[in-house]
């Protein structure tokens, strides 16, 4: 087997670790390095066999293709690798939103090509293929939204990748996922930067960040995670987000409530 790494981070970088350590299907395994400076990096992590700066000699040949990019950048990655795809080849992602991935997937990518949406619950807030671990996915839920079109066979060949990162697959609908998700994964980061907006614009910061503890770092953490992908997170599903920040604020209210 041969698979294709497009964005060789701390999600593709895992991956890429975790299937060469597990030698599943004695795959070859080629990542996209944009930047002719990241490759040695790319090629001293392990994680790939051999690394390629232009997308179409990345996929050409590939069996699997994984695109572990900012959730905005894959449509315009499927427009650039569509032509190029092989026959009966496999695309998946791993954007932490799917609603709008399934509908560019239908899209722009060939009828020939089984497309099954993908998103593990795991990750840190460093970034950057130097962070990535082969364990990363151990015990974590990875959610996958196969296309209409994808085969029975590709779907069953990327639900035993899943298993080789050592993650449990769960089918799950698209639009279900992004409203799951939006209230127990993109609300916590928004809190988390709310946090640290509301304190850290105090008069009485200097002081109060001397006092500052463990609950403090544990409720912001998120907020110091990537900031463009959580960009990207956030204007990909905008409406099941703005839903739970209404509920959540409805609840901080009553809270006050008691409060006052």
């Amino acid at each position: 087997m041969r698979i294709a790494i497009i964005g060789l981070g701390l999600v593709g970088g895992s991956i890429g670790l975790a299937l060469k350590q597990a030698d599943w299907q004695k795959a070859e395994i080629v990542g996209y390095v944009r930047r002719s400076e990241l490759r040695p990096m790319a090629l001293s992590s392990g994680a790939v066999d051999n690394v390629e700066s232009s997308l179409k000699a990345t996929v050409r040949g590939a069996d699997l293709i994984i695109i572990a990019t900012p959730v905005l950048t894959i449509k315009d990655i499927f427009s650039q690798i569509a032509a190029d795809l092989p026959p009966d080849s496999i695309v998946t992602d791993t954007a932490s939103t799917k609603v709008q991935v399934m509908r560019w997937a239908e899209e722009l990518l060939p009828p020939r090509t089984s497309f099954v949406g993908g998103h593990p619950t795991a990750g840190k807030e460093t970034s950057g293929i130097k962070a990535a671990e082969a364990d990363l996915f151990h015990n974590c839920v990875y959610c996958l939204t196969p296309a209409t079109q994808a085969k029975p066979a590709a779907v069953q060949t990327v639900a035993d990748m899943v298993k080789t990162l050592g993650a449990t697959p769960l089918t799950i609908s698209a639009e279900e996922h992004d409203n799951l998700v939006a209230g127990i994964s993109h609300l916590p980061l928004l809190l988390s930067i709310a946090l640290v907006s509301a304190t850290t614009q105090s008069p009485s910061w200097e002081q109060m960040s001397r006092l500052a503890a463990s609950g403090y770092r544990d409720l912001t953490r998120l907020a110091s995670g990537n900031s463009e992908v959580n960009a990207h997170i956030c204007l990909s599903n905008q409406a099941p987000i703005i839903s739970w920040i209404d509920k959540f604020s409805e609840e901080l209210q009553r809270l006050r409530k008691f409060l006052a």
